[in-house]
Parts: C-alpha cells; structure tokens; sequence
C-alpha cells in the first residue's frame, strides 16, 4: 500500500474513533512477489482479518454518519487493494490450483467460493454471502466487491478466462438426472421452468406468474437445466422460449414472455452479485454457444432457438432476443431495456444490441429507454414476424416447420460461422471482464436502491 493511500486511510478510521495499535499497526502487506504463493495468501489473509475487525466496529451500514460511511470506503477500498496486488501477480497460479491445472471445469460459483477456501479472505466464503443476503440491498456490507475483482482477473487473462467459459458450457447436473425423464415421457416441470417436446421442438416455459415471469435466484439454474434438456435430447431439433400463463388481473390466462429481473427479490437483498454473470455465461451463452457435453468446445452442441414474445419482453427477456434466431412477436408487443430507470447494466446488451439496431438506437434504448411495439417499423430490426396475438400458437408450429423441413446441419453450420464473425469469443471475454468490475459497482449502488425506490416502489413490495 503507497504512503499516500496509508495516511488516507488512517486519517478517515481515526476521525471516527477507532484509533490505537490496532489502526496504527493495520499495515498493507508486502508487494507479493512470483513464486511464494503460500506467503503472500497468508499475508493476505492476515491483512484481511485485521482490516474486517475494524470495519465491524462501526455501525451498521444504514446507521453510519458521513464520517463512518468514509471510514467504511477507506477500508474497503484498502483491502481491494490488496487483493487486487494479490491476484495481479498470482491469477494464474489461483486458478490453477483450483481446477487442477485446467483438468476440471468447475462452475463460476464453484470457483468463487472454493477461492474462499483456498485463499481466506480473499472473496467471501458461502456462509457469509448467506449472512449478507439477509440484508436488504441498501444494507449490504460491499462483501461482493471481491467476487468482481476475482471474475474481473479471470476474465481478463485469456487461459483462464477462456476456461471458465467453456465450463459454464457445460451440462448442469440437474438437467443431467432429467434427461431419461424427458425422452421417456416428453416433459419435464421444474416449476419455475417447464420443458415440453413438441414434436420436433423443445418448448421451454418460464413460469413464474406471480412475478409475470420475472427472473430471479429461484428461476435461474431451472431455467439453464431446462434448457441444457433442448440441447441434450437429440429427438429435439429447435428450441422455442416463450412465457407461461400469468394470472394477473391485467392478463389473465395469457402468456407474458417476461418482466425482467424480479426487481422485488433484488431490492430486498435476495438476489446477488453472481447472478448477473452466471445467467450470462450459462443460460443465454448455451442458447447462443450451444453445450459443451464431452471437454472439446469445438464440438459443442447447438441447436437454432425461437422466441415467441407474447404482451412484452423487458429487461433480461429482451436481451434473450438477442440470442436466438428467429423472434415471432404478438403485434402490439413491449421490448424494452429499463436499464436508466434500473441503474445496472442490462447483460451483454451493451455489446450486442447494436448489431440489431444500430449504435444510435442501441444508446438511446440502454441509456434513455427507448422502447420498441412489435408491428412498427422501427422494431423490424428486433423482431423477425409480427402475428396477431391469438394466432402465436399456429405461428410458432409453422416456424418450427420451416425451419426444419430441410434439415439443420446446414443451418447449425451457418449459425457458427455468423457468430464467428459477429462476436468473437475474445470479445465477449474482455467484455465480461468489463461486465463484472462495473456491474457489481452497479449492484450494491445505492443509486440502484434509488431508482427501485422511485420507479418501482420496491419499499412497499413484499417478495
């Protein structure tokens, strides 16, 4: 830690009183150095521990005056420091020994928390996330920062980052234990998500009425295992996403293609960091990557996807349109980002809308909240095939038909190489490493508390 930033520090604890040896000994580690990997964790470690102690003398977050909430982002900001220096030199060596030189593929959140294990201190152990998901998110100590920085390095190195990739690729284990189901009996009902063959298609439902199909951290991983299931059956040929019925005063017995994040589960604290990342580098990058089923990216498995966007696809529901092939649209039909009101960035949108719509269209979609109504002009670049809405269920059987009455090696082919072209994977890599040091700076904003305050009213919502 530079002489600058100690007496920054000191200065900023000592205003709030917690002077005396243990401020004035609360030194930063020595700069770590290649080759002593097991010194420099365990200074670290040490760093942490005192820094910690300090940081839970203060009151909690929403009863802090100006000078604590200082003194709490001095703290934070000196053990993101060090941890930083940390994975700056031994990034490489980290993830190495946790996936035992690239010979496993573990999962994002397998790899955050057995960092934990490995390196104490360094991102929270999973205990601790249960202890901060408790809080609301106004209230949330910033325990999450470090699961940023650590998903931010490895994404910015490309043998790791290249790695994790194409481990969230592969199969989950959920999706695994049903596939015998689904071939045996052609469904499978997570609840949140519900799998259904069709013929030759693969019918993945989002069912989560009470929230018009939002998603949340009770959706997620059912909705990815519902989807490796498209992907794993080979009696399926396409997969179709659309909405389950809703039983909402406003549409009753009607389908909603989805409402985005559940911004009442967010507000109060239930949803975390990670689930930004892990959707999308699981379900929306298997929809547009396919699934890696036997270690060789090469020959991941891909099939052409279909949406079928009934009433409004917003936030998190839109940016899946980015990823399939072929969008069919009630007319009448809402697609739209809130990112402005929201304050977070709305996923890979940023990267990808502008391919659809322009540069122009895309800033004033993500930064101004430009919306689209399917059977406009203007949202013929978001949509493929505008239907009356009462004849949805008749065009997604046609598409489904036309899309497979001559085969799909050429399609899959084709599909590949415009993605090779669109969106290299070392793009998407370097803009997941941007992803994940902004968007936790996003989440535990409490200009994100804000907004859910004043254009939700998230306050008076009950999750």
């Amino acid at each position: 830690m530079t002489e600058t930033i100690q007496l920054s520090l000191t200065d900023a604890v000592r205003r709030v009183g917690l002077a005396g040896d243990e401020v004035d000994g609360w030194l930063g580690p020595a700069p770590p150095a290649p080759g002593r990997f097991a010194l420099d964790a365990a200074a670290l470690t040490a760093y942490v521990e005192r820094g910690t102690a300090l940081y839970d003398r203060l009151p909690a977050v929403a009863q802090r005056d100006v000078s604590e909430r200082d003194a709490a982002g001095a703290i934070d900001r000196a053990l993101t420091d060090a941890r930083g220096a940390f994975l700056g030199v031994h990034l490489g060596e980290l993830y190495d020994r946790l996936t035992q030189a690239r010979s496993r593929r573990l999962r994002m959140e397998r790899i955050v928390y057995d960092a934990a294990t490995l390196v104490p201190g360094l991102v929270p152990t999973a205990a601790q996330m249960v202890t901060e998901r408790a809080l609301p998110l106004a209230e949330k100590t910033g325990l999450e920062r470090a699961q940023g920085l650590l998903l931010e390095q490895i994404m910015l190195a490309p043998g790791p980052g290249f790695h994790l990739i194409h481990s969230m690729q592969a199969p989950t284990e959920v999706a695994l234990e049903h596939l015998r189901q689904l071939q045996s009996t052609g469904t499978v009902d997570f609840g949140p998500a519900r799998v259904t063959r069709q013929g030759r298609a693969g019918v993945l439902e989002i069912v989560n009425p009470r929230s018009l199909n939002a998603e949340d951290d009770t959706t997620l991983a059912l909705t990815e295992a519902a989807a490796d299931l498209i992907l794993l059956d080979p009696e399926i040929e396409i997969g179709v996403v659309r909405g389950g019925l809703v039983d909402h005063p406003r549409y009753v017995g009607r389908r909603v293609f989805g409402a985005g994040i559940n911004l009442t589960r967010l507000y109060h604290g239930q949803i975390d960091f990670l689930f930004y990342l892990m959707r999308d580098l699981g379900f929306l990058n298997k929809v547009y990557r396919g699934l890696i089923t036997d270690g060789d990216p090469a020959r991941a498995v891909e099939k052409l996807w279909v949406a079928a966007v009934e009433i409004y696809a917003i936030g998190g529901a839109c940016q899946l349109l980015h990823v399939v092939d072929h969008v069919i649209a009630g007319r009448g039909a809402k697609l739209y980002l809130p990112a402005r009101k929201e304050g977070i960035i709305p996923g890979v949108s940023n990267l990808r809308l502008p391919r659809s719509v322009g540069d122009r269209a895309a800033r004033q979609a993500i930064l101004s909240g430009r919306e689209w109504t399917a059977g406009d002009a203007d949202a013929d670049l978001l949509v493929d095939e505008v239907v009356e809405p009462e004849d949805m269920d008749q065009a997604i059987v046609a598409r489904v038909e036309a899309l497979t009455d001559s085969g799909l090696v050429n399609a899959a082919a084709n599909r590949k190489a415009l993605r090779v072209g669109e969106e290299p994977l070392d793009i998407f890599r370097q803009y997941c490493a941007v992803y994940a040091r902004e968007q936790v700076e996003c989440h535990l904003s409490q200009a994100l508390v804000r907004n859910l305050e004043r254009h939700w009213d998230a306050a008076g919502r009950k999750p």
